[in-house]
């Protein structure tokens, strides 16, 4: 135990019977914890932190989400605007509702509220994706049209590559992102390039519709550390699959969305992605960095 009453990590993580990675994931996530530094430069964690983790605990044993969780735990019931925090079930369901009635503005006031009241990471896995999944069963069930889909992607795309802006700063491992010829939904796409942005990745997107000659050419100009595609259609993937065969013997190649599999991934030999933007994020950027180490001592 520290002076004044904090906490080392690994100590908290000892009284509370949680992962010191999994304490970390809900400091960045949900702002759960609220370290001060020591004059080393370590965080030290309060009595308080270590109280909001067992509230959090006590809602996770309840069945909330995580985010749920959190959000209960801190306790905040208030928001810029004076009225209750909003929900993040509720302003997913929300959020796909005024999709599917063509309504902007209130999808966008959707977003500002959530945004200004949770961090980026929180809204994009709890609303957006949540939201992007909803309308895709519904339109795969013929319940919705494809004016329905555009107006959607549309809005939705402006949106994140705003939140994207400038992603490819910085002096990270680069990340090239593409869809495969004939896929067209690259949201999801642009949601893990976030997502990796934000465990200091760069990210360079081709986006949807890119043949693998093109992300070939690609990958002799800037050379990245990885190259992950993602495709909702399985027409699409199987096309290619002896070109990424190729590919991966050059360059670490993953796949994600749903047309992605154990079997297409095990075939290719690229790595297979989870469908949790940010758990896939951390995910590549640790085995990425496992590959680079083992090559570096061969």
């Amino acid at each position: 135990m520290e002076p004044g009453g904090h906490l080392r990590i690994g100590e908290l993580s000892r009284r509370v019977g949680v992962s010191p990675e999994l304490l970390r994931a809900w400091e960045r996530r949900y702002g759960l914890l609220r370290p001060t530094r020591s004059g080393g430069g370590f965080r030290l964690y309060s009595d308080a932190d270590e109280l909001r983790i067992r509230r959090m605990q006590r809602q996770l044993a309840q069945g909330l989400s995580a985010a749920e969780a959190a959000q209960a735990a801190l306790g905040d019931v208030s928001s810029a605007e004076g009225g209750e925090t909003p929900k993040l079930a509720d302003s997913a369901e929300g959020l796909q509702e005024a999709l599917e009635r063509y309504d902007e503005h209130a999808a966008n006031a959707i977003l500002d509220r959530t945004l200004s009241t949770f961090t980026t990471e929180t809204v994009l896995a709890e609303i957006v994706a949540p939201a992007l999944r909803g309308l895709g069963d519904r339109w795969a069930a013929g319940e919705l049209t494809i004016a329905h889909e555009h107006f959607a992607s549309n809005l939705l795309r402006g949106r994140l590559l705003g939140l994207a802006r400038g992603w490819g700063r910085g002096a990270g491992p680069i990340a090239l992102l593409a869809c495969p010829s004939g896929e067209w939904h690259d949201l999801p796409l642009i949601l893990f390039g976030i997502s990796l942005q934000a465990v200091g990745w760069r990210i360079v997107l081709l986006g949807a519709d890119t043949p693998v000659t093109t992300i070939e050419r690609a990958v002799e100009d800037i050379s990245p550390a990885a190259v992950v595609l993602a495709a909702t259609m399985r027409k699409p993937l199987r096309a290619v699959e002896q070109e990424l065969a190729t590919l991966t013997t050059r360059v670490p190649v993953a796949l994600g969305g749903r047309a992605a599999n154990a079997t297409v991934a095990d075939r290719v030999g690229a790595l297979l992605l989870e469908a949790d933007p940010h758990a896939a994020a951390t995910s590549l950027a640790a085995r990425i960095g496992q590959v680079a180490s083992t090559s570096s001592t061969r």
